[in-house]
């Protein structure tokens, strides 16, 4: 019995006897020297070191890239914030400008719904209209307002449909009267403008005279300027400088004497001018921008005698005329309309004259 229990007992601890045995003789790390060994693990853990290394900073990388990726996404967010903000403002500031213009087209045409009003009740209606393109024209006669003449209220759309023309594009030359120059321009309105001497037989404007920007006279600068700026404003009053000219932007001009009205403000009539009768023409422009034109009639007797520069300070006044400018008169006044001259000139026809302005439909 007990030899059976040491016989299994043997079978039980062969297979382990059999591995020792077999390590024993065929050991496989035998042949391996213990430096060897040593060497290898170091490399393992230093490769495991750099595997460590790299992943410690891929993190970091990771880590950084999405701190950068917050950042950047709560700049862009400001920003696109800071965007829509201004986006906001200039939509409102938009808006407010569309209503201040909107206001300020109702009340220009407020403005001139009024003096057309006034001007209807004071010579009733226009005996012509002219609606082009590049400007509107009424026309009136001011024999309800007791003088021989007409006047034009002018409103501008292009500021180059008002021109000054010289006689035959010429600053010497032998004049030219308003019809003719209204003519050769295509104008529908044509009033004289500047006044001129002659010398050996030529006729030449005074003072100072602009061209399409370009200045073509300068002589006597004591005498008042009158001209039209780049939008077709109407500028003037006393020039010194040919720098002034250019600072006023003026495009077309000429000069005669005196000023009438500055702000709706009478001003002084020299002497020289002061309460005589004459053909006269004037130039100005109503408050709300309009422009006016008028020729009254003179020296014909049994028509008209003409109107001393006080009486038309007052009359300028009650047109709603802001700023005025006496042109020259006498046989020089002329007013051009729709084809035709339609006042009497004092010597019965027209007179030839250096400067004309025109005024295109």
């Amino acid at each position: 019995m007990l030899i059976r229990i040491y016989i299994f007992l043997l079978f039980l601890l062969a297979p382990i006897l059999g591995i020792f045995l077999f390590f024993g003789q065929n050991n496989p790390y035998s042949s391996l020297e213990s430096g060897s060994l040593v060497e290898g693990h170091m490399e393992i853990l230093e490769h495991n070191e750099m595997i460590r290394s790299n992943l410690f900073v891929k993190r970091e990388l990771i880590t950084e890239t999405q701190l950068l990726s917050h950042v950047s996404n709560e700049i862009l967010g400001f920003m696109q914030e800071n965007a829509n903000e201004e986006l906001l403002d200039y939509l409102e500031q938009q808006e407010k400008l569309n209503l201040i213009v909107e206001a300020s087209a109702r009340h220009q045409q407020k403005s001139a719904d009024l003096i057309d009003s006034l001007l209807a009740t004071m010579l009733g209606d226009p005996i012509g209209q002219t609606f082009g393109e590049n400007s509107i024209v009424k026309v009136y006669s001011l024999q309800e307002a007791g003088y021989r003449g007409y006047m034009a209220k002018v409103r501008l759309h292009n500021p180059n449909a008002i021109k000054m023309l010289l006689a035959n594009d010429e600053i010497a030359s032998n004049g030219e009267t308003t019809s003719q120059a209204a003519k050769r321009s295509g104008a529908v309105l044509a009033i004289n403008a500047g006044g001129f001497t002659s010398q050996n037989g030529k006729l030449y404007p005074i003072g100072i005279t602009v061209i399409d920007g370009e200045i073509v006279t300068f002589y006597d600068t004591s005498i008042s300027f009158i001209g039209f700026n780049k939008k077709g404003h109407l500028v003037g009053g006393n020039v010194n400088s040919r720098e002034q000219i250019k600072e006023m932007e003026v495009q077309q001009g000429a000069s005669f004497h005196p000023i009438l009205l500055k702000q709706g403000v009478k001003q002084n009539i020299p002497a020289r001018w002061a309460n005589t009768r004459h053909p006269r023409t004037l130039i100005g422009h109503f408050t709300n921008g309009d422009l006016f034109f008028m020729v009254v009639d003179g020296r014909r007797e049994g028509w008209s005698t003409g109107v001393t520069l006080e009486e038309a300070q007052d009359k300028l006044i009650e047109f709603n005329i802001r700023d005025a400018y006496n042109l020259d008169g006498g046989g020089s006044s002329t007013f051009y309309y729709d084809g035709k001259v339609l006042n009497k000139p004092s010597a019965g026809q027209e007179r030839r004259v250096t400067t004309n302005i025109v005024v295109m439909p």
